[in-house]
């Protein structure tokens, strides 16, 4: 046990350490990931540098993530003084419709296989991001993630996760030749500890630097050779061998699926929450559901309720039910029609006429509302809005549901892996990469991982007209990194892991230092609960009312008081989530850290 001291209150204990820096700080899901940050730094990079060498690590460790999947970022650009969105989210690619797979007889597009890929986002996202923001060359931020494919002692997690997943990834060849090293052995993965090599990827990571060399030896900018790496990955050799590959293997991808992939740099979207100003990405992500609840929440008085009391919890989850009911109904790529209505679901006076509906008791038919008058529009889907709140889909989930599986909360917790970092020249990175995890497919003789990203479209416009497949468009996904400034100047950055649950963590993690003044490590260990009342994002997209998730310690009176507020309750040892976060300590001029006890993630600052 480590004693922490915030400034304002007296020392309490949490299981690791509080991280404390006046340089800069690197924190992510591995250990060796965050060195491979602090390495960044010490070459003279910035955060956006180290941040990007943390991803290139965290994509070749197969931290939930490949090299093939996607990236989500917000960063804080001192000089412009505003927080910038990254959509490095892969797109859906030819061939890719609603006719398509439901022909196959599936109600959703499958969880893993060549046809669960969106087309690679992340080596473009990382690329945009250091060309745009960086310091540093690719060969100097990738250097790290290619020592470390040329052999780094694999970690038991994963090592562990490979044997457990070996079924599916022999279905794949390129995947199996990876990832399998001791095929038909009794265990066919890597074992805790030993090196292992990942040829195939080493030698694309040694293409795009090689391409960046020739373009700056041939008299191109920085930039410039930065962006000939990208068009080798996206137009080049690499696509080919990515494109060829994936038909081989069953999959859709087109040449110019890659060829016209862009990276986005957005505006992202915010609210204020008692003067603070929170940042998320756009709807395309499922972000906005914490602006949503925080809105909900603001006029309520949480302190007075006690900190995770019967009531607090109760009002909690009753927003989050509101506000992830609108996620399922109304969030989709906004490049795409129809567009999300969200001026309405972001509006103070939407969520004071949501939050007057809240029952004393857990209500399982909760569904969307109607933000189109906030917006000064008439909702087009009334009918299908009708539909949602009235089917009796909700109680029909209700009384089958047999309590959590194992299947059903690895779905829904399904992990990616999170990136902070923060300099002393004000530069601030939040990221939330994944896809391309165990068992994902492998691109030939690339050794990128694909996305499994597919899944979350819908086939069916009754559940959410915004987010149906349709070639080119971006998935409505669940990753989400965060960012808050206080008068105008970073006060906090923070992420975690695990699908639909990331933002219901995120909403008590923040509230836990703004409501309940709790340092930045308390707040990532402290106890939260799960409510798992929306539609899963993965897997087979199911529903739980009334079940939630608490720590085991909860006082029997509180179990008590939630029971008869119509909840089923079960009980885990650790119920924070892997929050990683940074808080800006601006009395004292430094960097506070916090990484949750809850899994392998590490920070590292000076």
């Amino acid at each position: 046990m480590f004693l922490s001291l915030h400034p304002t209150q007296a020392q309490t204990q949490t299981q690791k350490p509080p991280l404390h820096g006046k340089d800069w700080m690197a924190i992510t899901g591995k250990p060796l990931a965050a060195t491979a940050g602090a390495m960044t730094f010490q070459r003279g990079g910035n955060a956006v540098d180290a941040a990007c060498a943390m991803l290139g690590a965290v994509c070749t460790m197969w931290d939930m993530l490949g090299w093939g999947g996607e990236t989500q970022a917000l960063i804080y650009h001192p000089g412009l003084k505003k927080v910038i969105a990254i959509n490095a989210m892969g797109v859906a690619p030819s061939g890719a419709t609603v006719d398509f797979f439901q022909e196959k007889g599936m109600a959703y597009p499958p969880e893993f296989g060549p046809l669960a890929a969106t087309t690679p986002g992340t080596p473009g996202g990382l690329i945009v991001m250091l060309a745009e923001y960086g310091t540093l060359s690719l060969e100097e931020v990738l250097a790290p993630a290619m020592d470390m494919a040329k052999g780094y002692p694999i970690e038991a997690h994963t090592a562990n996760m490979i044997e457990g997943r070996k079924e599916e990834l022999k279905k794949w060849p390129y995947s199996r030749a990876v990832m399998l090293p001791h095929l038909g052995e009794e265990r066919e993965a890597p074992y805790p500890g030993e090196i292992f090599v990942q040829e195939t990827l080493s030698s694309t990571l040694q293409k795009l630097v090689d391409t960046e060399k020739e373009a700056l030896a041939a008299g191109k900018s920085r930039k410039e050779a930065l962006y000939a790496a990208f068009d080798r990955f996206y137009k080049g050799d690499i696509a080919e061998e990515i494109v060829r590959s994936v038909q081989e293997q069953g999959g859709l991808f087109q040449l110019a699926d890659l060829a016209t992939y862009e990276v986005k740099i957005e505006e992202p979207l915010s609210v204020t929450y008692k003067g603070i100003e929170v940042y998320k990405m756009q709807e395309w992500t499922q972000g906005p559901v914490l602006l949503q609840a925080l809105n909900l929440l603001e006029e309520q008085d949480l302190q007075g309720m006690g900190y995770n009391s019967a009531r607090y919890l109760h009002t909690l989850y009753q927003a989050m039910n509101m506000a992830f009911a609108d996620r399922d109904f109304y969030y989709g790529d906004p490049a795409f029609e129809p567009k999300s209505p969200m001026k309405g679901l972001l509006s103070k006076a939407y969520a004071r006429e949501r939050m007057a509906k809240i029952s004393p008791v857990n209500d399982p038919h909760i569904g969307p509302g109607d933000p189109y008058p906030f917006q000064g529009e008439q909702n087009p889907f009334l009918d299908l809005l009708s539909a949602q709140e009235g089917s009796g889909r909700a109680a029909k989930s209700l009384a089958a549901d047999e309590g959590l599986s194992e299947k059903y909360l690895a779905d829904f917790h399904a992990g990616t892996t999170t990136i902070q970092a923060a300099d002393k020249e004000g530069w601030v990175v939040s990221i939330t990469p994944s896809g391309g995890w165990v068992p994902a497919t492998i691109a030939g003789t690339t050794g990128i991982g694909l996305s499994q990203r597919m899944q979350s479209f819908v086939l069916d416009r009754t559940l959410n007209p915004f987010n149906v497949l349709e070639p080119g468009k971006r998935p409505r996904v669940t990753l989400t990194p965060s960012m808050a400034l206080k008068d105008g100047e970073p006060f906090l950055s923070f992420a975690v892991q695990g699908g639909d649950s990331q933002d219901q963590n995120l909403l008590q993690f923040f509230l836990n230092m703004v409501e309940f003044d709790m340092t930045v490590q308390e707040a990532a260990e402290a106890a939260n609960m799960n409510s798992y009342q929306m539609r899963s994002s993965f897997g087979a997209h199911e529903r739980k009312p009334g079940r939630m998730t608490l720590q085991q310690e909860t006082p029997p009176w509180v179990r008590k008081e939630l029971q008869g507020m119509g909840y089923r309750l079960d009980f885990v040892e650790r119920s924070s989530g892997p929050i990683n976060a940074i808080w800006f300590d601006r009395k004292h001029g430094t960097l506070w850290g916090g990484s949750s006890h809850h899994g392998e993630d590490y920070g590292i600052a000076w």
